[in-house]
C-alpha cells in the first residue's frame, strides 16, 4: 500500500472470513510484502465477542494477530489493495513467492515465544496496532512474528505458525 492509503473495515470484512463483531480490526495502515500494521478500538467493545465475565484477557490479542496475519495473507494473494492502490509485488524482495495463503485457508498451529505484558486489554483507553511480520512462507505453512501495543507500550508479542489447507 502507498504510504498514506489505509484500508477501511469496510475492506477488511470483505478480505477476511470473520463476520460481525468478531471482524476486530479496524483499519490497516501500512502493509507491504514482509509486514502489516493494523489499528483497533474494538477492544473496547461492550460487546466484543472475547470479552468474559465483562473483561477482555490479553490473551485474546493472539486473536488480533492472528487476524492481522490472516489479512496481509489476502492483500498479499490479492495482488493488489482492496481499494484499487498498487499492491506489493508478493515474493519481491522477501525471496517468500507468492504463497502467504496462496488462495488457501490458514489454520493456527502454535503460537511460540509469547509475552504477555498486561493481564487486560479491555482498560487501555487508546486504540491498539496489531503488527505482523512474515519470517517464513512456503507451500504448507508461514510463520509470522506477532505485537500488540499502546503507543509505544508493548502489551503482547511472539510467533504464530499457520499451517495452510
Amino acid at each position: 500500500l502507498p504510504s498514506g492509503t489505509p484500508v477501511t473495515f469496510e475492506q477488511i470484512r470483505k478480505l477476511i472470513p470473520h463476520a460481525g463483531s468478531m471482524c476486530l480490526l479496524e483499519r490497516v495502515i501500512e502493509c507491504d510484502d514482509e509486514k502489516i500494521v493494523c489499528q483497533t478500538r474494538s477492544h473496547l467493545a461492550r460487546d466484543n465477542p472475547l470479552r468474559h465475565k465483562g473483561r477482555l484477557s490479553s490473551i485474546c490479542g493472539i486473536e488480533y494477530a492472528a487476524q492481522a496475519m490472516a489479512l496481509h495473507g489476502a492483500i498479499r494473494r490479492a495482488g493488489s489493495a482492496p481499494n484499487g492502490a498498487e499492491a506489493p509485488n508478493p515474493g519481491s524482495a522477501s525471496g517468500h513467492g507468492q504463497n502467504a495463503g496462496g488462495g488457501r485457508h490458514g489454520f493456527l498451529a502454535s503460537v511460540r515465544d509469547a509475552r504477555i505484558e498486561r493481564r487486560y486489554l479491555d482498560d487501555i483507553h487508546k486504540p491498539l496496532t496489531v503488527s505482523a511480520a512474515l519470517e517464513f512462507d512456503d507451500a504448507s505453512r508461514v510463520i509470522y512474528a506477532f505485537s500488540l501495543k499502546a503507543d509505544d507500550i508493548v502489551l503482547l508479542g511472539g510467533r504464530a505458525a499457520v499451517v495452510l489447507a
